[in-house]
């Protein structure tokens, strides 16, 4: 049964800071497979420092609102977060962070193509099932994609829209307890920026293995919060890094380490899928590129950083490093400053 799965990621690969050149691994279709490398090209610079076009206050115009309504949660500095799951989630789920996720959308389906997912699944998939769905807008367009499969997508908190197309529906459930659904039942598994979310991947995939038909594509997509630079532009104690290597350590004493993106592949591979692809893509903190669509990319990740920041932090910073509000806000500002500096060509993958 095992050789009859297979399995689909888009990961980033390096663990270097600043001053790398990442590769991009695509391992073969066997349990040992040849690894091919691939280096990721090098963004060019825009040098017109007066792009008006990408402006701080315009990037929001990328963001689609779903309006829903949060039906529990739980208040805490000024955050709504789920009080439902097995662990505590990381990351609030109120209006603000919505709005945040469906930005997060438009950023993935820009990287890879206006392609809302990389795995090669058929023309007529009968059920496709998409993790931690948050607004449930790849739900949507997966559903209106393929009008004749039943999707489905589930969540710790009841943030999606009640009137969806006849093929989408929307459940509230902890995707690290045990599923209710039938085994071998979808062609289809997605999951998209698990962070702060996971504690156990090596069950998630084990379900994820064992509820996919035989043929059927499984896709984790996340981003590795760890800022890189191609042409020495970037200092090594910038505010970007300093508190992206907080979250990494937070993440870690957490229980939910945000370097498990350059696990999956190991994971899979250990729960029995074969035809592993890894596929590595640069995405810059800021639109300092001078490809028009790195540019934009750039654009949406700038305002998720400056945006998200506080949701990243908020929560688990306090929890576990005791700091208050106001210490937050402040270890956030150096973070901002340097994020909104377009000589800092820096992106994460």
């Amino acid at each position: 049964m095992a050789d009859d799965h297979l399995g689909e990621e888009a990961q980033p690969q390096s663990t270097r800071p600043l001053h790398s050149s990442p590769l991009s691994l695509h391992p073969g279709g066997s349990s040992h497979p040849n690894i091919a490398t691939q280096i990721a090209p090098t963004i060019q610079p825009d040098s017109d420092e007066s792009d008006e076009a990408y402006a701080e206050s315009t990037t929001t115009s990328y963001v689609t609102s779903i309006a829903s309504e949060i039906s529990k949660g739980v208040l805490e500095n000024d955050r709504i977060y789920p009080n439902y799951g097995k662990y505590s989630y990381g990351l609030p789920v109120d209006e603000h962070e919505m709005d945040r996720l469906d930005l997060q959308h438009r950023k993935y389906e820009l990287l890879i193509g206006d392609r809302h997912f990389l795995a090669p699944v058929g023309p007529t998939p009968q059920r496709i099932l998409d993790l931690g769905t948050g607004t449930g807008i790849w739900a949507l367009d997966v559903a209106d994609m393929f009008p004749s499969a039943e999707v489905i997508g589930v969540d710790i908190a009841p943030i999606q829209p009640k009137w969806v197309a006849s093929n989408c529906q929307f459940e509230i459930d902890d995707v690290e307890a045990d599923w209710m659904y039938k085994e071998e039942s979808f062609d289809f598994i997605h999951f998209r920026d698990p962070l702060y979310c996971i504690r156990d991947w090596p069950k998630l995939m084990a379900q994820c293995f064992s509820h996919l038909m035989p043929g059927g594509w499984c896709e984790f997509a996340c981003i590795y919060p760890v800022p890189m630079c191609d042409d020495g532009s970037v200092p090594e104690t910038s505010g970007f890094q300093t508190v992206c290597m907080k979250f990494m350590e937070a993440g870690k004493i957490w229980g939910a380490p945000l370097d498990v993106p350059l696990h999956f592949a190991t994971y899979m591979r250990e729960a029995g899928f074969v035809d592993i692809s890894e596929n590595t893509f640069k995405v810059p903190a800021s639109p300092w590129p001078k490809d028009k669509r790195l540019k934009q990319i750039g654009a949406l990740e700038m305002t998720n950083l400056l945006e998200g920041a506080e949701a990243f932090g908020s929560r688990v910073f306090h929890q576990v490093f005791g700091w208050s509000k106001e210490q937050i806000e402040v270890v956030l500002m150096d973070m901002k400053r340097d994020v909104r500096n377009r000589a800092y060509h820096q992106y994460c993958q």
